[in-house]
């Protein structure tokens, strides 16, 4: 498919995968404004994101000495557990040898080459290179690159089946006014419907999208609702952490779910919710996170409440018949660098109501 939308980049990819790895300093071979807004907000996450700032000089005489003292400028000043050095267009167009810099930098940091740049119509690309990578240098197991590498391409999948890419052109929205939604969801439960209340969010999306199903159960803690989460511990350091954070806030809110895929499955993890939806058989469903990778046979048969941080993803949840789609946008740069749940615009609406 040809878009006329802007999507992900590969380049802004590589870099949230290294931060899961763990990375510390994280290096654009590149000009100093290549992704700058994301290599901003990782700060907040803990990774310090470096750029050699190449600039006209570098495009005709090459970066490789550059990169190379920036490379031994972060060991010295940061003094990092890992590093990787994530390519950009510049660098892959000037041919730039990554590797070769970083063996010749005279450093003893563990560091991943990814040789990567914005010129792939898939962002998962960036993904999957700095996997290999990082498999490459024994980081990750076989066995667990083979495991994301069938993550992504569901994941993927999933977007084009029923997400932001099921067309060339999707018009944003900012969905339906979260105030009306919440009153409708407690109407459900007030009315004795049976409901089930779904976390399928992809990494640390969750810390947001758990406050959800929290702020439902202060609501109504003796309605008839089954709660679902995607909070097995599987998938790379960051990703376990984060799933064990969330799961011990929502225990200790007295929430009682069932565990149903990993943080990093969430596009893969849609059949299994779809088949326990259909097991349980309710009345309304709430679903939060990326609601699209649960196939539409599983849900046609109820009222269903979808919470999303994409404005992009608004239309697609309704053309596959969510009643209710109600957006996060601001979701993002609020969860990064967190450790436990944040609340969101709908939790606090549903609290308000109650109060």
């Amino acid at each position: 498919m040809q878009y006329i939308q802007p999507r992900p980049s590969s380049i802004v990819a590589a870099l949230y995968t290294a931060r899961d790895l763990e990375v510390d300093v994280a290096i654009l071979h590149g000009p100093s404004g290549c992704s700058f807004k994301h290599a901003r907000l990782l700060e907040e996450d803990g990774m310090r994101v470096l750029t050699t700032s190449l600039a006209d000089n570098e495009f005709i005489f090459g970066g490789q000495s550059t990169l190379e003292r920036v490379l031994r400028h972060a060991e010295e000043e940061f003094s990092p557990e890992r590093m990787a050095v994530v390519g950009t267009c510049v660098a892959m167009i000037i041919g730039e040898d990554m590797g070769s810099a970083v063996a010749d930098a005279g450093i003893t940091t563990p560091t991943i080459a990814v040789e990567i740049h914005a010129g792939y119509r898939e962002n998962i690309d960036g993904v999957m290179a700095t996997l290999q990578a990082a498999a490459d240098a024994g980081w990750i197991s076989g066995d667990e690159l083979e495991r994301q590498r069938f993550l992504m391409a569901k994941a993927n999948e999933v977007e084009h089946l029923r997400g932001a890419a099921y067309k060339p052109y999707v018009q944003p929205s900012r969905g339906d006014l979260k105030h009306l939604v919440a009153a409708r969801l407690l109407a459900c439960v007030t009315e004795g419907k049976q409901g089930v209340a779904v976390l399928n969010a992809k990494k640390e999306t969750a810390y947001m999208f758990a406050d959800a199903l929290i702020a439902l159960h202060e609501a109504v803690p003796d309605a008839d609702i089954t709660y679902l989460a995607n909070l097995e511990p599987r998938g790379l350091p960051k990703v376990r952490r984060d799933a064990e954070n969330i799961a011990a806030v929502l225990e200790e809110q007295g929430v009682p779910y069932e565990a149903i895929g990993a943080l990093d499955e969430y596009g893969a993890n849609g059949e299994r919710l779809g088949e326990r939806i259909r097991e349980l058989s309710p009345d309304f469903a709430l679903l939060a996170g990326v609601p699209h990778a649960i196939p539409p046979e599983y849900t046609q048969a109820m009222e269903v409440f979808s919470i999303t941080n994409g404005p992009r993803q608004v239309e697609p949840l309704r053309y596959i018949g969510h009643q209710h789609v109600v957006v996060e946008v601001d979701l993002h740069p609020k969860t990064l660098g967190v450790r436990t749940v944040v609340e969101s615009e709908f939790g606090a609406v549903l609290r308000s109501l109650i109060r």
